[in-house]
């Protein structure tokens, strides 16, 4: 997202007052201009190598979930593999081990992209993700759960270079006028990966193959993908062989020139101490919060509580997640037509919008607390909403990084999902502590506390102190006009931003 900073989106440099003929023409190879090609090209096979790679970095994150399950409980799935003595601490232990991996690597990833190219990251994390989900039956086996607790440490590690990664891809591949379509596309993997894993595990745990199926699948597609992107995944249109060469002018006339080896320096002081940083990051960590929360502890609840057979298990958690995948494309287009039709200035949308999906899940786990045991179809329904809703949340934080300070988005992004993710960690760990009977829907009242009271606070500080518009420190010593800010806040800025920018 490092190529945001200059756009200006619809080509018209001469709304710049005091600009050199230098500045004018620097500025007119940042707009965007010219048609796009018709087909599907290079930057397509990208975005689609993108969305796979986050569907199969999403199953191998969330494949225990239902798996333990099984692990613990033979007689919910296929009887003829071990089960495991673990208790409700220890299955929280094992569910967040893969977060203290993942949030060491968080803030290095983004300039690790940035200096050695995405492309080498992305087939070192999924490929070793890969390679260690095959080995897990093998490590619950011979060392039981430290084992498995010291594999999904490794596989967090490996899984912190995606995100960070998969923007810089973005940030070389999606032209200006694409960037929400092609975001969204990729991006929209990890919700697939999601519902795919969550639906088939029960299956695979109740077949031939047991719940070690689970790990043998998921890691076997992640290899699977790995060779795939070693031949076809590529960092930059210039270094693409097969690309179009009105392809190519057209993808780097729209981003301008870029030097993928310069060093971007940080001012970490100032986004540290920055208050609409502060807000991003508490709102991010309140999300990471309850949607975890959910999605570790779902198919425990629907056991325990709800009384679901694994099979039926697996669907019904996956469901919420195939809503959230699907109103993720809703949303978008909704925004962009409230902030390009200037109904709605930019803040007030990233407001509304992370409010839709904090605070209608926080009514709906509220709800959730008091459903009675037995009550299955209400319980499904609420946690659906709970979950599906939250996916407004892209429009509201998850895009607010490249708001405040399109050089530094990588970075943020780094630092708020290592924050948020320290969130990830608690939760489970927190659950286990409150949860020391399953079944006793009194004690998942409390969990479902805990996480609506965390998205209050998280969407009421973003409400207080979130704002949408470059700050000071984003580009300091630019050579070119600072033109880029709020989209709705004065006509001459409206004119020079790009519609596309924020999504």
């Amino acid at each position: 997202m490092g190529s945001d900073n200059n756009a200006t989106g619809d080509g018209k440099p001469s709304e710049v007052s005091n600009g050199t003929t230098k500045d004018l023409e620097q500025m007119k190879s940042y707009s965007g201009e010219g048609k796009s090609p018709s087909g599907f090209g290079a930057r397509h096979v990208q975005t689609l190598l993108l969305f796979f790679g986050l569907t199969v970095a999403y199953a191998l994150r969330v494949n225990l979930s239902v798996a333990i399950v099984a692990m613990v409980d033979r007689h919910a799935a296929n009887k003829d593999f071990e089960e495991f003595d673990w208790d409700e601490r220890t299955k929280s232990l094992i569910l967040s081990s893969f977060f203290w991996g993942y949030v060491v690597t968080q803030i290095p990833a983004g300039q690790l992209a940035q200096r050695f190219g995405p492309k080498i990251l992305l087939l070192l994390s999924v490929g070793i993700c890969s390679a260690l989900a095959v080995l897990t039956p093998v490590c619950a086996n011979v060392g039981n759960a430290k084992a498995v607790i010291a594999l999904r440490v490794i596989q967090g590690l490996s899984q912190g270079f995606i995100f960070p990664s998969t923007h810089t891809m973005l940030s070389r591949w999606a032209p200006a006028s694409e960037r929400g379509r092609l975001g969204t596309l990729s991006y929209a993997g990890a919700q697939f990966g999601t519902v795919l894993m969550l639906a088939i595990s029960g299956v695979l745990a109740s077949s031939s193959l047991g719940w070690p199926g689970i790990f043998y699948l998921s890691g076997a597609v992640g290899l699977i993908w790995s060779v795939a992107w070693f031949f076809y995944g590529c960092n930059s249109p210039s270094e693409y062989r097969g690309i179009a060469p009105e392809e190519r002018e057209f993808i780097e006339s729209s981003l301008g020139s870029q030097d993928h080896n310069r060093r971007i320096v940080t001012p970490w002081l100032a986004i540290f101490t920055s208050a609409p940083m502060i807000a991003l990051t508490i709102a991010h960590s309140a999300h990471n919060w309850g949607f975890w929360t959910l999605l570790t502890e779902m198919p425990t609840y629907m056991k325990e509580v709800l009384e679901k057979d694994i099979k039926k298990n697996a669907l019904l958690s996956s469901l919420p997640y195939l809503v959230m995948w699907m109103l993720s494309f809703v949303f978008s287009p909704i925004s962009d037509f409230l902030i390009n039709r200037n109904y709605l200035t930019r803040v007030a949308g990233r407001k509304l919008f992370n409010t839709i999906g904090l605070w209608i899940p926080m009514a709906a786990l509220l709800g959730l607390a008091f459903v009675p045991k037995g009550s299955s179809d209400l319980a499904v329904v609420l946690l659906t909403l709970a979950v599906g809703i939250n996916s407004a949340t892209y429009l509201g934080f998850q895009v607010n990084h490249i708001d405040l300070a399109p050089n530094h988005a990588g970075t943020m992004m780094g630092i708020t999902n290592c924050a948020a993710n320290v969130m990830s960690i608690i939760a489970p760990l927190i659950v286990g502590e409150v949860i020391t009977d399953a079944s006793d829907p009194i004690q998942w009242r409390w969990v479902f506390y805990i996480a609506a009271g965390i998205y209050f606070f998280g969407n009421l500080t973003f409400l207080i102190f979130g704002k949408a518009d470059i700050q000071s420190w984003n580009e300091p010593e630019s050579p070119i006009p600072h033109s880029q800010t709020n989209a709705n806040d004065s006509d001459t800025t409206r004119r020079a931003s790009n519609p596309n920018h924020s999504d």
